[in-house]
């Protein structure tokens, strides 16, 4: 095992693409932390600097203190898993998972014992006799991610290996990885656009988009702290709720102007962020979690009302999901708060499981600002708070 040490790692592509711009990043021995982003935002080409397969165009990458910039992938000491698997198709299970150690010229016998008891780990003992195509999706990743372990690497890198899974098997596999790493304890960096995936399995994620390092720290954090718009809009399921208003000063203390609503900001919210003050006058981005809207009876104190017609209403067993136009006409916070064709995107609140409401009902909801999430409209950055906030470590 060894950590991985990023220190200003770029890579500009031919034509002038910069899909890694500057990121620093430690990753400590024998950790688990997951690289997330929207597609293109330059994870997987990380990775793959990492693992050698693109050549660095500026900065240090670092494997167990030695610098690997220049290091062939076969002598870095990783593993990697792939999406697609990259299974040999006529090679068995066995085979599969002892052809890297064949090539390290290791005795048959031990190879045998070595392969054995990767297989007794993943469940894979009475396949190995199988060849990839008689294989499930399940099974063929479980066989991707033994050979890779039978190899005892310094690190694993795992590049979305298992997005091609559905549903229910990816919630499996997610337990399994979990179980390895604790069996193991082999450093590993993982790369996913699926934040969920993030959030369940990273002891720490580090999120990127176009190309920059925006935030690293334990789920909770980022989900509770998020450092700025980006952040706050992609941690989190599902999303924040996002609107540009205005705040003013009136005789009972600050409010927000938000589509012809005026909603009085807690004193306690001025108090966490004396910030709040200095945007009189001004426009900020209000941030919302779904959880800090919903029925006026489930409200904690006295809250600003909202009627809203239920665009859809999503049932998932232990809660609904009312979905709903913003109080705003606008979506003002670039493409988070919008749709893919700039329409404004809808919000989301969070109600009982069986709260008697249907797409096309007028619901009155509450708003709980003593919830939200205030950020700077220019530079996009959160405002600071005085003391951690633990109202805002509501349930994910």
């Amino acid at each position: 095992m060894a950590d991985v040490t990023m220190t200003d790692v770029t890579k500009v592509f031919p034509g002038g693409t910069t899909a890694v711009d500057r990121v620093s990043l430690t990753v400590a021995n024998g950790e688990f932390i997951v690289l997330v982003g929207p597609s293109g935002c330059g994870k997987s080409t990380l990775l793959r600097m990492v693992a050698g397969l693109e050549e660095v165009t500026d900065g240090t990458i670092e494997i167990g203190g030695r610098i690997v910039n220049d290091v062939p992938p076969k002598d870095r000491d990783i593993a990697m898993v792939f999406q697609n698997y990259a299974l040999y198709p006529h090679m068995t299970v066995a085979q599969n998972l002892g052809f890297s150690l064949r090539l390290r010229g290791m005795h048959k016998p031990a190879i045998q014992d070595q392969v054995g008891e990767t297989a007794r780990v993943l469940g894979l003992t009475t396949l190995l006799d199988r060849k990839p195509a008689a294989l499930s999706g399940g099974q063929r990743q479980r066989v991707a991610m033994g050979r890779a372990i039978v190899r005892q690497p310094q690190v694993f890198l795992m590049d979305e290996p298992l997005s091609n899974l559905d549903a229910k098997l990816r919630v499996a596999m997610r337990g399994e990885l979990s179980r390895l790493h604790q069996r193991y304890g082999t450093t590993t960096i993982y790369v996913t656009h699926d934040q969920v995936e993030a959030m369940t399995l990273g002891s720490r994620i580090a999120v990127l988009d176009r190309g920059r390092l925006q935030q690293v720290g334990p789920p909770d954090e980022l989900y509770a702290s998020p450092r700025n718009v980006f952040v706050a809009g992609f941690i989190g399921s599902p999303a924040m709720n996002l609107a540009t208003c205005r705040v003013e000063e009136t005789e009972e203390g600050l409010a927000l102007l938000l589509g012809g609503h005026r909603w009085p900001v807690p004193d306690g919210q001025v108090a966490l962020r004396p910030g709040l003050r200095s945007y009189r006058g001004r426009e900020i981005v209000l941030g919302l979690r779904p959880t800090a809207i919903g029925l006026p009876e489930a409200a904690a104190g006295d809250c600003p009302r909202l009627r809203v017609t239920a665009v859809t209403v999503e049932s998932l067993g232990g809660e609904k999901n009312l979905l709903f136009a913003p109080p705003s006409g606008e979506a003002r916070v670039e493409s988070l708060a919008t749709a893919d064709d700039g329409a404004p995107a809808l919000w989301t609140a969070r109600l009982p499981a069986l709260a008697p409401v249907h797409a096309g009902d007028e619901v009155e909801v509450a708003v709980e600002l003593g919830r939200a999430y205030f950020f700077d409209p220019e530079s996009t950055e959160a405002l600071p708070v005085t003391e951690p906030a633990p109202v805002l470590l509501a349930t994910k």
